[in-house]
């Protein structure tokens, strides 16, 4: 008999597609995904797949505002979602919307097992204020169970006082076919590819937001540091948007010698060409949850050259063996890194296979089965 599993989500992302449409397919999960809003424009601009869809779900009725660095969101509807989906586990994707609130005590008075899917952890720089913080703790004393992306996410919670048999894996991942098939296709059109985009004949790539966060202020000193040998072979290439891209436009004219493109956003399906051509991924990220352009890039056969701030490095990341790790904030480190993958063709090439191999273990296959071994375990402790 299937059991039936709500998923509390914000937005309908494209890469959370495959994971649930993996957990949709399992012979032992009835499947309902309720999203708060169909997307958020002032910081996304990819386009809703919805004919990718399989699995049940809907959007409910929403009021949007930022005040100041807080996301403000409110929903109608939640309650009657809840009572016809009739859920025997609900799985909450964060705790920073009233929605969330809403579930976890209605999941309370029903006494439905409740979950959180926690992607927090103890290098990440967002946190709140006290008050924001005496909430979190006592949203999570209030969950039956808890899914984390990787290492870094259950060791905060264990810090949050959570106790580990209640913690279950459930790996961060996207859809590393069709990476890994359109980064092939897009070697085998490596010329036109290349043609149609102005890129250089090779690059180092970022592809995220703009935003100073993300390290990217860093990422370009420490390229422009690179000997101008170095910087004339190798661009680098900036895939994404967002409020720092003017300035960063601004710096790379004044100060690099090198070929430096700013594409703007670009949207899933055309991501993977820029990966496939690239000679590594940088993520120099000063805070990250996790980082799911590693997981991309490592799809497409790329080494990775990720911030030890970032939550997903400790998982993805193999030193000297996929890739390399840098300090947040750090350029000098940065520079070496860069450099360390311009010039040695051999360990590059080593690091991609590296990274097409290990980035397997991470599939919607496996975030679905530690989905469902949580959803398993939290409905045997309230049986």
């Amino acid at each position: 008999m299937k059991s039936r599993v709500v998923i509390l989500t914000e937005i309908i992302a494209p890469y959370r597609i495959p994971l649930f449409n993996e957990l949709a397919r399992n012979a032992e999960v009835d499947l309902r995904v309720i999203f708060l809003a169909e997307t958020d424009p002032s910081l996304r601009q990819w386009d809703v797949p919805k004919d990718e869809i399989k699995f049940s779900y809907q959007v409910l009725p929403s009021w949007r505002r930022r005040i100041g660095k807080y996301n403000v969101l409110l929903n109608r509807g939640l309650a009657r979602a809840l009572a016809e989906a009739r859920p025997q586990v609900i799985l909450c994707g964060g705790y920073n919307y009233a929605a969330s609130w809403q579930a976890m005590f209605w999941a309370r008075r029903k006494g439905i097992p409740f979950c959180l899917w926690s992607e927090s952890n103890a290098q990440d720089l967002r946190r709140g204020t006290n008050v924001v913080e005496y909430l979190k703790r006592r949203f999570l004393k209030k969950c039956n169970g808890f899914a984390v992306p990787g290492r870094s996410a259950r060791e905060y919670l264990r810090l949050q006082d959570v106790e580990d048999e209640e913690i279950f894996t459930a790996p961060n991942a996207v859809d590393n076919d069709f990476f890994a098939g359109a980064a092939t296709e897009a070697r085998e059109n490596a010329e036109k590819g290349r043609g149609e985009r102005n890129l250089p004949a090779r690059y180092f790539l970022f592809a995220g937001r703009l935003v100073e966060q993300k390290g990217v202020f860093e990422l370009l000193s420490a390229y422009a540091k690179l000997d101008a040998t170095i910087q004339q072979q190798v661009g680098l290439v900036f895939v994404g948007d967002g409020e720092a891209r003017e300035q960063l436009e601004r710096q790379a004219a004044a100060n690099a010698r090198g070929e430096i493109r700013f594409t703007g956003f670009v949207q899933r399906d055309d991501l993977a060409m820029f990966y496939a051509l690239a000679e590594a991924l940088i993520l120099p990220t000063h805070t990250d949850t996790w980082g799911l352009v590693v997981n991309e890039a490592m799809a497409c056969a790329l080494p990775v050259i990720v911030s030890t701030a970032a939550g997903c490095a400790v998982d993805l990341l193999r030193e000297n063996w996929n890739g390399l790790l840098v300090p947040p904030k750090d350029v000098p480190a940065l520079t070496v890194a860069l450099q360390t993958i311009a010039c040695m063709p051999e360990i590059r090439a080593n690091m991609s296979a590296n990274s097409a191999e290990h980035i397997r273990r991470y599939s919607p296959e496996e975030w679905s089965a530690g989905i469902v071994e949580m959803m398993k375990s939290v409905g045997e402790k309230r049986g």
